[in-house]
């Protein structure tokens, strides 16, 4: 079979994706501009930035995308090679540990490349200086040997748009992100546009998806099209074992319990988070490190997966004297504030 000409090559730089990500990549994340749901204000931006550096026959501009995780930054990534005809070569800030890493990247790239760097406020201070030069005078210095007979030389880099995803964007240094031509921020979906992927991807994947069962995925999936799709899998997975394989409302509502998910979305891990600062700090405030120690989770997955979204349903609040649990979350949880408690 042919290749379809504006489909990118893909180049996988970084070590390979288990293989469940790789299907799911492979299966639903859109292959056309007009089947990217949501995010219209990025996309209307880029499509702006897309023709206009066609009509200049000249690579688009550094594009760096920045949000929680799961919201689409990496499937931008593929349109954008897409629609500039061009291929794709993907690595992430931690593959990156050397100079010599970045260099041997940048000189494979043929003219017109995108360079999809994922995780990038995890690229290291002398990776970003490296990057300066070779984002905005397209050449990159590498020094050879050491001590007083060291010398510099500067190799000319082929024309190629870096398109660097971040879920912490005030990790990256100011004259990094100062080079990027347009800075774009992804947030999160309405239920109605989720809806729009879970029967998307229902479709894709062949699969019978009632009304209600949808609602209901929908409203557990986090604002967020990569949960909605792992969780249309897994209860695809459940009618397929214990049912006919027709998702109806009770599949996904057996589907969803045996998960551990509740109706918001919650998953066990918020719920520790949450059951954490309510029985062994009153409620908060409590400082991030206290919290990573008492719920047993690293700093980083609390603030990057699920901090942000417990603060997008108001379960969670952001105080000079750490986290706070709302009312909200007591009540969602079936406990009684305290009298005392701010929040009431």
């Amino acid at each position: 079979m042919s290749r379809d000409p504006k489909e990118p090559k893909i180049s996988t730089i970084s070590p390979p994706a288990q293989e469940e990500d790789q299907n799911l990549d492979l299966a639903l994340r859109p292959k056309k501009w007009n089947e990217y749901i949501g995010q219209e204000n990025v996309k209307a931006n880029l499509s702006v930035l897309i023709e206009a550096a066609q009509k200049r026959k000249e690579p688009i501009e550094h594009v760096l995308l920045y949000g929680p995780a799961g919201l689409g930054k990496t499937s931008l990534a593929y349109l954008i090679a897409r629609e500039m005809n061009t291929n794709i070569r993907i690595t992430s800030g931690p593959a990156i540990e050397r100079v010599g890493d970045l260099a041997s990247i940048l000189t494979n790239l043929i003219p017109g490349d995108v360079l999809f760097i994922d995780e990038a406020h995890r690229l290291n201070k002398t990776i970003e200086e490296v990057l300066y030069p070779a984002m905005e005078s397209r050449t990159i210095d590498i020094i050879i040997g050491k001590g007083p007979s060291a010398r510099t030389i500067q190799l000319e880099l082929p024309p190629f748009t870096l398109v660097a995803a971040t879920t912490r964007i005030g990790m990256l240094s100011g004259p990094l992100r100062s080079r990027f031509g347009g800075t774009f921020r992804l947030d999160f979906y309405t239920e109605e546009e989720i809806g729009k992927i879970i029967s998307r991807s229902a479709k894709l994947l062949g699969v019978t998806l009632n009304d209600d069962a949808r609602s209901l995925i929908e409203k557990s999936s986090r604002f967020t099209p990569r949960v909605a799709n792992r969780l249309l899998k897994r209860v695809r997975d459940y009618a397929e074992v214990h049912g006919t394989g027709v998702i109806t409302k009770e599949m996904a509502e057996k589907a969803l319990a045996l998960l551990e998910v509740d109706e918001r979305g919650l998953e066990p891990t918020d719920r520790r988070i949450l059951h954490a600062i309510i029985n062994k700090f009153q409620g908060g405030p409590v400082g991030l490190q206290t919290l990573a120690a008492a719920s047993a989770e690293e700093i980083e997955t609390i603030e990057e997966v699920y901090e942000p979204y417990l603060m997008q349903i108001g379960f969670l609040e952001r105080t000079p004297r750490g986290r706070a649990v709302t009312k909200l979350a007591y009540m969602h949880l079936g406990i009684k504030p305290p009298e005392q408690n701010r929040l009431l």
